[in-house]
């Protein structure tokens, strides 16, 4: 394959050097690209869940470190029917004014059941999954999130 054809198939070309140019010092050397998944059936019987980088989690569930050096590489599990007002954000890496009035903004629960509910979707996993994006190693990140 080309460089080009491989950029064309990717679901953002360019994406780790623009992180690391954004974010100095974040180690992303990743040289290959992100292929797009195909879908195997249509959407509307498909489930889908959701992750997140944003450190949403349940209410009264331990906290992420926020204050770590290099980061938190812990995931929460987050219900796929949780109630916006049964979660909260730990999270001190972006200004979370927006978040903390509309949850949806960064974790689209209420957007995503009402797709499950129409039938847009075949339906929701049973919980979402949630991390802190402030890591500075991503294949620690990787090898502590949960498999399937």
């Amino acid at each position: 394959m080309t460089a080009h054809s491989d950029e064309a198939k990717q679901l953002r070309p360019g994406l780790w050097e623009t992180v690391n140019e954004r974010y100095p010092g974040s180690m992303i050397t990743k040289s290959d690209f992100v292929p797009l998944a195909s879908l195997r059936k249509p959407l509307s019987e498909s489930r889908l869940t959701f992750v997140s980088s944003a450190g949403v989690q349940p209410k009264g569930t331990m906290p992420f470190d926020v204050v770590h050096p290099v980061g938190d590489y812990s995931f929460r599990r987050v219900p796929s029917d949780s109630n916006p007002s049964d979660l909260e954000i730990h999270q001190i890496k972006y200004p979370t004014n927006g978040a903390a009035k509309d949850l949806n903004v960064i974790l689209p629960v209420e957007r995503l059941q009402e797709l499950a509910t129409e039938g847009v979707i075949g339906g929701l996993t049973q919980n979402f999954f949630s991390f802190i994006g402030y890591n500075m190693d991503p294949e620690r990140l990787n090898a502590r999130s949960p498999r399937t």
